[in-house]
């Protein structure tokens, strides 16, 4: 099934290259559908209760190399690849109206960018993990550059150099790690990877590369000057694959091999980890509020709902792990509804510059439905109880803060500060009085309000029963943390502490 997942949208994309154009959108609904319903047969399937990997396929492929075809799906990986399913689904059935040119190329583009993602997600041969890392990138330039703004050419190009410098750090770590493995053959499977004992000094070197390789993905300050050039200048379907979902691969390698291969390195920097999350929360939030342009500003509020993960895997408890899984996919609802609803907006209206915007939730001539709809984003965002943000961010507070509580403190001031900036776009877009003579704008079709209303409905679902959602993760997150220690342990357990370890401790009692 695993396989199917990875290779069906990669045939669907070479099929639907050659489909006239007429039949492009249909087949291309019609494989997106089939993954879907796949996915949903995974879930039905999938033992919560099992923290190993499940469904796994083994095939020998260069044994020299150490490179093997392996897969598996375990509760980490579980959810992101039905939500790298779903918005496939929404962009390739319901997103795609502002693509006019070349759509059997753009459908076949976004088919390969969803193998990627799965690919990398569901791969436990580290190896195999960079391949289908790297496979994403290609397709994602390729739809920034030919379907973008007006400054797409720089924005892909930015993207571009700043994504493989990400995978050659990646790679360069898996090497070492898969080379220090075996002997005299390199090893890359994950579960003796994960087992592996090495030095500590070697044990912080190689997890800082791996540790650079992913923030800068993900991205995490001072790491995302890519980011806000590339949300903005994307369309929106582009906009929602690369923040919604391609953005967690960053994540989820955080999760997977820094917290997972380096336990005890992962201890003794966690400190850092924790004050390097809440400067980003507050960064993004702050920076957010100075933005004019709701597309730029929705782009930023993104750095700082993600840097909630990074303190999530600094903290390393299980209620801060399981809300960081949780953040991966609430984050991914919530950004893709309000992106979606600035896309309908922008086209609507014809503008996304605050000082123009106002009164979109006048009944008679506004955009009512997508104005409220973007409260109720703005309101997820925000962290508001009954919605799903809250449940996620509620669970890394409370699993970070009896670790790291002044970082804590200052993630939840982030959040605080969250709250400021939607108040500012949201009253800013939806209130206020329309020009009588200019602001007719045209309505909003049913078909053209499906994708936020799915969105929207999820978000209230699992805001209203997040169990829903954690239930997929605990099992799996606490097999994560099994090998992470207290670092003030270290200190008790070995006097001789090396020097790595006198650095951090040392950090840490101040």
């Amino acid at each position: 099934m695993l396989s199917v997942l990875i290779w069906l949208p990669v045939i669907g994309a070479l099929v639907i290259a050659f489909l006239p154009q007429n039949k492009v959108k249909n087949g291309a609904a019609i494989v997106a559908t089939a993954i879907l319903i796949l996915d949903c047969i995974l879930l039905k399937q999938f033992d919560i209760s099992i923290s190993t990997f499940q469904f796994a396929e083994n095939l020998p492929w260069i044994d020299s190399l150490g490179l093997t075809y392996t897969l598996g799906v375990d509760g980490l990986s579980l959810p992101l690849v039905v939500l790298n399913g779903l918005l496939t689904w929404l962009i390739v059935c319901f997103c795609d109206r502002q693509i006019q040119e070349r759509k059997p190329l753009f459908y076949a583009l976004m088919l390969l960018i969803h193998a990627g993602v799965s690919g990398a997600i569901l791969s436990t041969n580290t190896l195999l993990f960079v391949l289908f890392y790297e496979l994403e990138l290609i397709p994602l330039y390729l739809v920034i550059a030919a379907w973008g703004g007006a400054q797409r050419s720089y924005a892909a190009m930015k993207f571009l150099i700043f994504t493989a410098i990400s995978g050659i750090l990646i790679l360069v770590g898996f090497l070492a790690l898969g080379w220090l493995a075996g002997s005299p053959t390199p090893v890359f499977d994950y579960t003796t990877l994960q087992s592996l004992t090495l030095p500590i000094e070697v044990q912080v070197t190689l997890l800082v590369i791996l540790l650079l390789g992913f923030t800068i993905k993900a991205p995490f300050v001072p790491f995302h000057t890519w980011l806000p050039d590339a949300y903005v200048e994307s369309t929106t379907p582009t906009v929602i694959m690369l923040g919604g979902m391609v953005a967690k691969l960053g994540t989820y390698g955080l999760f997977r091999f820094c917290v997972g291969f380096f336990p005890d390195a992962w201890a003794l920097i966690s400190p850092w980890v924790a004050f390097w999350a809440a400067l980003g929360i507050l960064y993004g939030t702050v920076v957010a509020i100075a933005q004019k342009d709701i597309k730029r500003m929705v782009a930023y509020s993104s750095i700082g709902s993600m840097s909630y993960i990074l303190l999530a895997a600094a903290a390393a408890t299980p209620l801060s792990m399981v809300g960081g899984i949780i953040q991966m996919v609430s984050h991914g609802l919530i950004l893709s509804l309000l992106f979606y609803l600035v896309g309908v907006i922008e086209e609507k209206v014809g503008t996304r510059d605050l000082d123009v915007l106002n009164g979109l939730l006048n009944p008679l001539r506004g955009l009512p439905s997508t104005s409220a709809l973007l409260i109720l984003g703005g309101m997820a965002s925000a962290g508001i109880p009954g919605l799903v943000g809250f449940i996620s961010e509620f669970l890394i507070f409370q699993g970070s803060f009896s670790k790291f509580p002044i970082p804590t403190i200052l993630s939840i001031i982030g959040t605080g500060l969250t709250a400021v900036y939607f108040v500012i776009l949201l009253n800013r877009t939806c209130f206020g009085k329309l020009d009588n003579n200019t602001a007719y704008y045209p309505k909003v079709s049913g078909i053209e309000q499906l994708p936020a209303l799915i969105l929207t409905a999820l978000i209230l679902i699992f805001g209203i029963q997040p169990s829903w959602l954690v239930r997929w993760s605990e099992v799996s997150a606490v097999q994560l943390l099994a090998r992470v220690p207290d670092v003030t342990l270290i200190a008790k357990q070995d006097t001789n502490s090396s020097t790595y370890e006198k650095v951090f401790l040392a950090f840490r009692k101040n």
